[in-house]
């Protein structure tokens, strides 16, 4: 079976577990503060970072290229696209050192946040909140 299969399963599975784990977390602290986003975006990121290395440096071949992608793009993906924000800033430290990498996490902050606002003020518009 090809990539966009894997990819498909493993993305159900890592939005289902981030959902679950996320709530989990958050009805236990009962806090304001989303610690359930967080412990999710930063459990992620460890996960995605070290089957990274495993996977894709994998010289043993044991899971093929479509199930090492269902996983990391999927599974991860689904988990927290913020462990994929995270491994691409680490290749740019890795690749063109520090100000590329704080250039990338300076535009995403602000164009994220910028677009999070633009669309929560066009879906007020839209209701007239």
């Amino acid at each position: 079976m090809g990539a966009v299969f894997w990819i498909a399963v493993g993305g159900a599975l890592g939005s289902v577990s981030r959902y679950g784990l996320s709530m989990l977390v958050d009805q236990r602290i009962k806090a304001e503060f989303p610690w359930g986003t967080m412990v999710c975006n930063v459990l992620g990121s460890f996960l995605i970072g070290f089957l990274a290395h495993l996977l894709i440096v994998d010289r043993h071949g044991w899971l093929p290229v479509p199930v090492r992608q269902g996983i990391l793009v999927g599974v991860l993906g689904g988990f927290t696209t913020f462990s994929s924000f995270s491994l691409q800033t680490l290749a740019l430290i890795r690749e063109d050192g520090w100000p590329a990498a704080l250039l990338n996490i300076g535009v995403s902050l602000v164009l994220c946040l910028l677009s999070v606002w633009a669309g929560a003020t066009a879906g007020g518009a839209l209701l007239k909140d």
